[in-house]
């Protein structure tokens, strides 16, 4: 899209779209300041713009045509220079078009355009111009024609100035700053008169040159002192004289060249004089440097004064750029030329430091860039806070809560402002000193019975925001609450913990005016010194700093406000490592076995004792081993020990807290030897698991497809495992190839391959072992394949 409209290939094939792979372009044909505006390039996933700005091309002068003189007959050849060899161009006479024909002839020959008159006439006498095509430039010369007198006649004539040759207004002459400034003053007498050359200004300063009087004069450059200046025929302020006319040139016009410049001319006939005005017109001065007010979240308002200098023009508008403060791009804002003095600037980032400048425009063209402005940063003031509410009133007190803005912006946070006003009164008076930056406030110090509307605003670099109010006026009174406790979930049942480790019990309640809290410990009051109790207005803190087994016991805390009361209990279990082990004994040493006894350990560490551990030690080596682990019974019989060799036994007790400090250890070894006595294990009689077959799971009717692989299922169990057999109408099949038969896991299958209609009827499944036998039968049809 262009300026919000769609863009299409049309039959002029101004735009071209192009696709390559993820990239998209859009070609603009020959692009004109028409084509200048902001292009869009939409798709199902987002949106992206950039501005275009088509500005004329610029065009150098090489070589610029020179004034000719010429006899008759002669040919006069104009030749010009410029930058771009793709530029045409137009030869005027005069102000006339010049038609080529056989003895004019024009060439244009890469970036040199060419006028060839042939066999000049006294006709071809005239100013002739050469106008580059689509530039405002105009390069101009003078063709003079030399005629050559054969009969000389002296005689007296008093002189003339004759400026009506040169077809405009004689008194004033406009040229462009930079331009070449070209006087050509036609001029007759007899004698050849003096010219004079004179500026007028307060101090008539004479320009002089004549064919008896040219000196090295002073720099071209100092043409507007005070002092009388002769001019050379070379340099940038010129004279030249000839038979009948002068010409005073200034090569690069500038501002300095203007005024009213007068030429005299002398004879011992008389004398004559005229005044010329040369007006040098330029682009602007540039205007002084933007200011920047009314800052924004995206806009702000660019004010600035006109130049000093119009350039002799009057301006017409202004062009205004802005660029990133860290970027060198200077991006265009306006299209169609800025008539006020004044311009808001949209569409901006927020929280991004940029610089604007301004360019004045005449008629000639548009001046340098003024300064940039004073960098500055578009941010806008925060939104109003979020859920502003009271959250507690006592008898001298507001307590406030509230959340942080929505939209924050790039400027930050500075803080709130709190403030409140009495009903009925408009005077807003601040709550607090300065800004705070927290989310809520206490508001101290107020008067009981006072009834107040309080409001907080947001306050950043940009200002404050909007203000959020409470509603309804709040009365300063204490509000009663009736007294409860929130027990958190972890308390409703037994705290355990181990000795040594802290204690910190945090049981939050409700309840105004501020209730008196009780602690009990199996209805005891408790100890200061020992356990220590923290209350607040919202909870209260049971803390121990290293728990012992006498902490353990039932808590009760109690809540009470005037006659209303509310009580929770609590459950503190500490545990310690068991003691271990008492009365361990050697019952008796068999083979390679030994039996040990034992009774529980006296001290359970406050804990339910959760096993044994049974270690033994060869007496050589008395390295210890684990025999048993998490062991629940408080007997065992080791086994698998050597030969010969001496043991000794060691019992760990265990609880939550874990093993015990130390073990009960036999004291004295057992010896492990051959003994005449052998072990005889119980005789047991055995099990008979024999079962005659038995289906578990029926075969069922089929109707199947001819020509498509097809199978019957069923499920048997017996003991020994029984041998299958299939029929098919009291046929056996185990030595037909269509069939095959599959057994897994008591799950028995007959596959028939590409069964045909004659394949249909009555099967059978026997299953049998020395028990016994089982038959089961279904019915299968084969439908022919249509």
């Amino acid at each position: 899209e262009k300026d919000g409209i769609e863009l299409t290939r049309e039959e002029t094939f101004k735009y071209r779209f192009k696709k390559d792979g993820k990239k998209q372009y859009l070609i603009i044909n020959e692009s004109t300041k028409e084509d200048s505006g902001h292009y869009t390039v939409k798709t199902n996933g987002g949106v992206s713009v950039a501005e275009l700005i088509v500005q004329e091309k610029k065009l150098e002068v090489y070589q610029s045509i020179a004034d000719l003189t010429v006899k008759a007959r002669d040919q006069a050849v104009f030749k010009c220079e410029v930058s771009d060899e793709n530029v045409k161009g137009i030869w005027l006479k005069n102000g006339k078009e010049v038609i080529p024909d056989e003895r004019i002839k024009i060439s244009h020959i890469g970036r040199i355009h060419k006028l060839t008159i042939e066999d000049v006439t006294p006709e071809d006498e005239a100013d002739y111009s050469f106008i580059p095509q689509g530039f405002a430039y105009n390069l101009s010369a003078k063709l003079q024609f030399l005629e050559v007198k054969i009969d000389f006649v002296p005689r007296e004539e008093p002189p003339k100035i004759h400026l009506d040759c040169l077809g405009q207004s004689p008194d004033t002459i406009v040229v462009v700053a930079g331009n070449k400034l070209r006087l050509d003053v036609p001029v007759s007498g007899d004698p050849t008169p003096t010219v004079i050359w004179q500026k007028v200004n307060k101090r008539n300063d004479l320009l002089r040159n004549s064919d008896d009087s040219m000196t090295a004069s002073e720099n071209s450059s100092d043409l507007n002192t005070d002092n009388k200046l002769l001019f050379e025929s070379e340099g940038r302020v010129r004279v030249e004289m000839h038979e009948d006319h002068c010409v005073f040139i200034i090569e690069g016009a500038e501002k300095e060249d203007e005024g009213v410049y007068r030429v005299i001319l002398k004879n011992p006939v008389g004398e004559d004089k005229a005044d010329i005005t040369v007006k040098v017109i330029d682009v602007p001065d540039p205007p002084e440097a933007p200011t920047i007010s009314n800052i924004g979240e995206d806009y702000c308002t660019v004010q600035w004064q006109p130049p000093k200098y119009d350039g002799g023009q009057p301006v017409l508008g202004y062009i205004l750029e802005r660029k990133k403060k860290k970027s060198y791009r200077w991006m265009r804002l306006n299209f169609d030329l800025l008539k006020e003095l004044t311009y808001e600037a949209k569409r901006m980032i927020e929280g991004v430091v940029y610089e604007m400048r301004i360019y004045a425009v005449n008629s000639i063209g548009m001046s340098r860039p003024s300064p940039a402005s004073q960098p500055f940063m578009p941010i806008a003031p925060p939104s109003e806070p979020t859920h502003f509410t009271v959250e507690d009133v006592s008898d001298s007190t507001v307590s406030l809560k509230w959340r942080p803005p929505e939209r924050i912006g790039a400027g930050g946070l500075d803080g709130y402002i709190v403030e409140y006003c009495k009903d009925g009164s408009t005077e807003w008076i601040p709550a607090l000193p300065g800004l705070t930056e927290r989310t809520s406030a206490l508001i101290k110090d107020l008067v009981t019975g006072d009834k107040l509307y309080f409001r907080i605003k947001a306050v950043n670099l940009a200002g404050e925001s909007g203000a959020a109010t409470i509603k309804e006026p709040v009365t300063v009174q204490e509000i009663l609450q009736r007294p409860k406790f929130w027990l958190p979930r972890h308390l409703r049942q037994t705290l355990v913990k181990k000795v040594g480790e802290t204690i910190n019990i945090v049981i939050p309640f409700q309840g105004k005016p501020r209730p008196k809290i009780t602690w009990l410990k199996d209805g005891q009051t408790l100890d200061s010194k020992d356990v220590g109790i923290r209350n607040s207005n919202t909870d209260t803190i049971l803390f121990i700093r290293k728990a012992e087994l006498h902490h353990s016991g039932a808590y009760e805390v109690t809540l009470q406000i005037e006659n209303m009361s509310d009580k929770v209990g609590i459950t503190i279990q500490i545990i310690d490592k068991p003691g271990p082990p008492q009365n361990i004994k050697l019952v008796d040493v068999w083979g390679f076995n030994a039996a040990l006894e034992w009774t529980p350990p006296q001290d359970d560490g406050n804990a339910q004792i959760l096993g044994y551990t049974v270690q033994k030690a060869d007496k050589k080596t008395m390295e210890w081993y684990t025999v048993f682990d998490h062991y629940r019974r408080t007997n065992c019989i080791v086994s698998d020990l050597i030969m010969g060799n001496e043991y000794f036994f060691r019992i760990f007790s265990e609880n939550l807290c874990g093993l015990s400090e130390t073990a009960a250890t036999t004291k004295n070894p057992a010896h492990i030897q051959k003994t005449g006595t052998t072990y005889k294990p119980p005789s047991y009689k055995e099990h008979d698991f024999s079962e005659a077959p038995k289906f578990t799971h029926p075969l069922v009717n089929r109707s199947v497809i001819a020509g498509y692989n097809t199978t019957l299922s069923c499920a048997v169990r017996g003991i020994p495992k029984p041998k299958i057999f299939w029929f098919k109408n009291k046929m056996d099949l185990s030595g037909d190839a269509k069939y095959r038969m599959f057994s897994k896991q008591g799950v028995l299958t007959l596959e028939i391959r590409k069964p045909t209609p004659f394949d249909g009827g009555i099967y059978t499944c026997r299953a049998v072992n020395e028990c016994g036998e089982a038959e089961i039968e279904c019915r299968l049809d084969v439908r022919g394949n249509q």
